[in-house]
Protein backbone atom coordinates (compact mmCIF):
# COMPACT_ATOMS: atom_id res chain seq x y z
CA UNK A 1 0.00 0.00 0.00
CA UNK A 2 1.31 3.63 -1.20
CA UNK A 3 0.67 6.56 1.51
CA UNK A 4 1.54 10.32 0.51
CA UNK A 5 1.75 12.53 3.60
CA UNK A 6 1.67 15.94 3.49
CA UNK A 7 3.80 18.62 5.95
CA UNK A 8 3.68 22.21 6.25
CA UNK A 9 0.46 23.48 6.56
CA UNK A 10 -0.43 26.16 9.02
CA UNK A 11 -1.85 29.87 9.58
CA UNK A 12 -0.68 32.66 8.37
CA UNK A 13 -1.60 36.21 6.93
CA UNK A 14 -2.53 37.72 3.56
CA UNK A 15 0.98 38.20 2.01
CA UNK A 16 3.24 35.75 3.95
CA UNK A 17 4.98 32.18 2.61
CA UNK A 18 4.35 28.80 3.40
CA UNK A 19 6.10 25.62 2.12
CA UNK A 20 4.03 22.06 1.56
CA UNK A 21 5.71 19.08 1.46
CA UNK A 22 4.71 15.64 0.27
CA UNK A 23 6.38 12.31 0.82
CA UNK A 24 5.72 8.39 0.00
CA UNK A 25 6.02 5.36 2.07
CA UNK A 26 4.91 1.84 1.80
CA UNK A 27 4.94 -0.15 -1.56
CA UNK A 28 7.22 1.31 -4.00
CA UNK A 29 6.10 2.68 -7.21
CA UNK A 30 7.35 5.11 -10.16
CA UNK A 31 4.97 8.18 -10.66
CA UNK A 32 5.03 9.70 -13.81
CA UNK A 33 3.21 12.59 -12.41
CA UNK A 34 2.49 14.65 -8.59
CA UNK A 35 0.58 17.58 -8.32
CA UNK A 36 -1.56 19.92 -5.84
CA UNK A 37 -4.98 19.89 -5.37
CA UNK A 38 -6.96 22.18 -2.53
CA UNK A 39 -10.68 22.01 -1.55
CA UNK A 40 -11.79 25.21 0.72
CA UNK A 41 -15.33 25.03 2.76
CA UNK A 42 -18.23 24.66 0.50
CA UNK A 43 -16.23 24.32 -2.93
CA UNK A 44 -15.15 21.83 -5.12
CA UNK A 45 -11.75 20.17 -4.88
CA UNK A 46 -9.69 22.34 -7.35
CA UNK A 47 -5.94 21.34 -9.50
CA UNK A 48 -3.00 24.18 -8.12
CA UNK A 49 -0.22 22.60 -9.97
CA UNK A 50 1.37 19.59 -11.03
CA UNK A 51 5.19 18.10 -12.17
CA UNK A 52 5.77 15.59 -15.03
CA UNK A 53 9.09 14.26 -14.16
CA UNK A 54 9.90 13.50 -17.79
CA UNK A 55 11.16 16.96 -19.01
CA UNK A 56 10.58 18.65 -15.51
CA UNK A 57 7.77 20.08 -17.00
CA UNK A 58 5.33 22.34 -14.29
CA UNK A 59 1.69 23.52 -15.04
CA UNK A 60 -0.40 25.76 -12.53
CA UNK A 61 -3.67 26.98 -12.06
CA UNK A 62 -4.40 30.51 -13.12
CA UNK A 63 -5.00 31.20 -9.86
CA UNK A 64 -1.48 30.93 -8.16
CA UNK A 65 0.42 31.30 -11.62
CA UNK A 66 3.71 33.44 -10.62
CA UNK A 67 3.19 32.82 -6.97
CA UNK A 68 3.23 28.86 -6.23
CA UNK A 69 5.74 27.18 -7.40
CA UNK A 70 6.24 22.71 -7.48
CA UNK A 71 9.21 21.66 -7.37
CA UNK A 72 10.24 17.66 -6.34
CA UNK A 73 12.36 14.63 -6.11
CA UNK A 74 11.15 12.00 -8.81
CA UNK A 75 13.22 9.19 -7.35
CA UNK A 76 11.61 9.70 -4.18
CA UNK A 77 8.12 10.72 -5.15
CA UNK A 78 8.54 13.82 -3.30
CA UNK A 79 7.23 16.88 -4.18
CA UNK A 80 6.83 20.49 -2.41
CA UNK A 81 4.65 23.48 -3.28
CA UNK A 82 6.09 27.13 -2.68
CA UNK A 83 3.36 29.42 -1.59
CA UNK A 84 4.12 33.12 -1.77
CA UNK A 85 1.92 36.59 -1.73
CA UNK A 86 -0.46 34.44 0.09
CA UNK A 87 -4.35 35.38 -0.48
CA UNK A 88 -7.11 34.86 2.21
CA UNK A 89 -8.65 32.79 -0.83
CA UNK A 90 -5.70 30.31 -0.83
CA UNK A 91 -7.09 29.27 2.24
CA UNK A 92 -8.30 25.49 1.75
CA UNK A 93 -7.20 21.73 2.52
CA UNK A 94 -4.10 20.90 0.52
CA UNK A 95 -3.35 17.31 -1.43
CA UNK A 96 -0.90 16.15 -2.77
CA UNK A 97 -1.23 13.52 -5.96
CA UNK A 98 0.93 10.86 -7.83
CA UNK A 99 -0.29 9.31 -11.25
CA UNK A 100 1.24 6.40 -12.58
CA UNK A 101 0.14 6.41 -15.97
CA UNK A 102 1.38 9.55 -18.08
CA UNK A 103 -1.46 12.08 -19.03
CA UNK A 104 -1.68 15.14 -20.89
CA UNK A 105 -4.35 16.16 -18.62
CA UNK A 106 -2.27 16.65 -15.42
CA UNK A 107 -5.15 19.10 -14.03
CA UNK A 108 -7.64 16.23 -13.86
CA UNK A 109 -8.19 14.63 -10.26
CA UNK A 110 -8.87 11.11 -12.36
CA UNK A 111 -5.30 10.80 -13.78
CA UNK A 112 -3.53 10.37 -10.07
CA UNK A 113 -3.48 6.95 -7.95
CA UNK A 114 -2.84 8.18 -5.02
CA UNK A 115 -4.18 10.59 -2.57
CA UNK A 116 -2.44 12.16 0.36
CA UNK A 117 -4.51 13.06 3.51
CA UNK A 118 -4.27 16.73 3.48
CA UNK A 119 -2.90 19.66 4.86
CA UNK A 120 -4.50 22.78 6.08
CA UNK A 121 -3.59 26.14 4.94
CA UNK A 122 -5.60 29.24 6.70
CA UNK A 123 -4.41 32.77 5.11
CA UNK A 124 -5.86 35.43 7.53
CA UNK A 125 -6.60 39.42 6.06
Amino acid sequence: QVQLVESGGGSVQAGGSLRLSCGASGRTFSSSAMGWFRQAPGKEREFVAAIRWSGGSTFYADSVKGRFAISGDNAKNTVYLQMNSLKPEDTAVYYCAAGVRQSPRLWRDSVYDYWGQGAQVIVSS
